[in-house]
């Protein structure tokens, strides 16, 4: 049998290797073949910005155009993220005000925990509105749980529940499959939007799956389209709120039920202890069992129960009470804050069968059990249920290593930590330099390692946000001038906003904009839009920037002076020092356009 790279994507029934990525490429191929089997023409759009851990999502996608061409799915890069969310909103409005050309759009938003945040207002609006009858929204949240690439740690569920959009959590690969196709099937059927999870771990993970669309097929309640949850084009404001609550959120809860997303897997006639895991919490949950020797068998004895929560919002309330009726003490683990475990104790507080206790991030006497910050460690959720089995189970033959964290700990310490660096030739080796008596502020990108060089460089902001913490701060201070970085995708992203904001408080800052023609940090993606640095002197000229100078490796190449703005100058690479001090003795907001192809780019070209 032929066997090529692209049955990850051809293929629909048996086994397929693939990453997390490519698995998420293959999710709209597979909602395409089930609508033509049900007989729907549909189409796929697919929108969002790129950041880890779905960094690489946006280059899988371009990879696989062709495939996703011939299926009538169009991705369309994202400038930003909302303006993405923006994008998909409008994929459930065909039929609105302008006749459609098919039965419905299947959409998908990508992007990063900080795009989540980002995108709120979007989301909300986008979900209150609703999807269309054969379309849908899947909402992909690139949550970094322990910050290997972020300025700051993501969990977004707690941004979805301010949504009001349901939350699918999957396990690993193939639950991150089948709950992509299910959350489609749960947003046709309520009308909402659909979240699910997509952490480092199943992102960067790779594997074989099986591909059996015969289990892609769910079951549809018996009051299908109750309400009329779908979007509308004259839709008063309080009129979605009300379907919100009263239709929408009630019938994403009746469709997971019908479905069992939230499977009941051990099931014991001993009523001692109940374990609710979601997500990587799971899979943890399921290694630290089989570490501990205890497998379904033995929980039939033990009376152990274990609850797997594929959907952890809106809340499976008939689930719930089921499995934790009776049972001396329930423990919830999930990484992160505690989010399953809060509503899960919060509707039980009235249940007059209620477990004696719930326990999760505390135990019953307050004391810390499972930690909130960075990510959960087996050998930590070891001693954590292996001594809750023993005090509620009276299994005391457990045997597990108390010493295996300090072990791991005292191994650790023996290695050195390397801090990273700029690769080899690149332009942030020379960009990132101030004069000497100067300052400088990073942000988002490459340039953010400048932070713990010896290069005068301190502070940072969200993305978008660069130098608009001068604002605040310039006042009271005794430096009069600042140098802040920004990396070209940021300019083109948000970060055009910052220096307008710059500009209007007439603050004396300048913006060193490093134009590398590439999103290097994130693997070297193309500008959205493709900005020049001509287009962006006129744009800085426009917003009412002083000063703008050209630097570059090659300031031969822009011979044509008359394509850039007036207030343009240029330079060679060498005389950067000179311009940078000339330039921090101009009042006002003032711009250093540093030109120099990534290196890593180079590299692959």
């Amino acid at each position: 049998m032929k066997v090529t790279l692209q049955d990850k994507y051809i293929k629909n029934e048996g086994k397929i290797f693939a990453t997390g990525s490519q698995l998420l490429v293959k999710l709209p191929l597979i909602q395409k073949k089930l609508d033509e089997i049900s007989k729907l023409n549909t189409s796929g759009f697919i929108s969002g910005y790129r950041g880890s851990p779905l960094g690489v999502y946006d280059k899988a996608l371009w990879e696989a155009q062709d495939i996703l061409k011939q299926n009538s799915i169009l991705f369309s890069p994202g400038l930003n993220e909302d303006l993405a969310a923006t994008a998909v909103w409008g994929s459930q409005q065909p039929n609105l005000m302008s006749k459609g050309i098919n039965d419905g759009v299947f959409s998908i938003w990508y992007g990063k925990g900080p795009g989540v945040d980002r995108s709120g207002d979007a989301f909300k609006h986008g979900n209150s509105a609703g999807t269309s009858k054969y379309g849908g929204v899947l909402v992909l949240l690139g949550d970094d749980h322990a910050s290997k690439s972020s300025t700051i740690a993501h969990q977004s569920e707690f941004a979805m529940l301010d949504a009001q959009i349901p939350v699918l959590n999957p396990s690993n690969l193939e639950d991150l499959v089948n709950y992509g196709i299910f959350a489609w099937a749960l947003s046709r059927y309520s009308g909402l939007w659909v979240s699910m999870k997509c952490i480092t771990s199943n992102m960067d993970s790779s594997g074989s799956i099986n591909i059996d669309l015969n289990k892609l097929k769910f079951k549809w309640p018996d009051n299908f389209l109750r309400g009329n949850v779908h979007i509308r084009a004259s839709d008063a404001i309080l009129d979605q709120e009300r379907r919100l609550y009263d239709h929408k959120l009630p019938a994403a809860v009746e469709f997971a039920n019908k479905n069992n997303i939230n499977e009941y897997l051990w099931k014991s006639k001993r009523k001692k202890l109940g374990i609710i895991a979601t997500g990587k919490g799971f899979s943890d949950t399921l290694d630290t069992l089989d570490l501990l020797g205890i497998d379904q068998r033995s929980s039939n004895q033990l009376g152990i129960h274990l609850l797997k929560m594929g959907m952890t919002w809106p809340l499976d309330v008939k689930k719930i009470e089921n499995f934790t009726s009776g049972l001396d003490e329930v423990i919830i683990v999930e990484e992160k804050r505690s989010f399953l475990e809060s509503h899960v104790r919060n509707h039980l507080y009235n249940f007059t069968n209620k477990p004696k206790r719930i326990i999760g991030k505390y135990d019953e006497k307050n004391n810390k059990l499972i930690q909130e910050n960075y990510t959960l460690l087996k050998s930590d959720l070891e001693k954590i249920l292996g001594d809750r089995i023993s005090k509620n189970c009276n299994y005391e033959s457990i045997k597990f290593n108390i010493n295996l964290e300090k072990k791991e700990s005292s191994a650790a310490n023996k290695y050195i930590e390397r801090s990273p660096y700029f690769c080899s030739g690149c332009p942030h080796n020379t960009s990132t330099k101030v004069p000497e008596g100067s300052k400088a502020m990073a942000g988002i990108g490459c340039h953010f390692m400048s932070l713990w060089m010896n290069r005068n460089t301190s502070l940072y902001t969200h993305m978008g946000a660069e130098g608009a913490n001068w604002i605040g701060m310039s006042s009271f201070v005794e430096d009069k001038h600042i140098f802040q970085n920004i990396g070209d995708g940021t300019y083109n992203h948000s970060g055009l906003l910052a220096i307008r904001a710059a500009v209007a408080s007439k603050v004396n800052i300048t913006y060193k904009i490093l134009y590398n023609d590439a999103v290097a940090m994130t693997g070297g993606q193309p500008l959205d839009g493709v900005p020049s640095p001509q287009r962006i002197t006129h744009q800085l000229f426009g917003e009412g920037v002083i000063k703008v100078a050209l630097v570059s490796d090659n300031i031969e190449k822009y011979k044509n002076k008359k394509e850039f703005s007036a207030i343009t100058s240029f330079h060679e690479r060498k005389e950067l020092n000179n311009v940078q001090k000339s330039f921090r003795e101009i009042s006002g907001v003032t711009v250093i356009i540093y030109d120099q192809g990534c290196a890593t780019e180079k590299r692959r070209k």
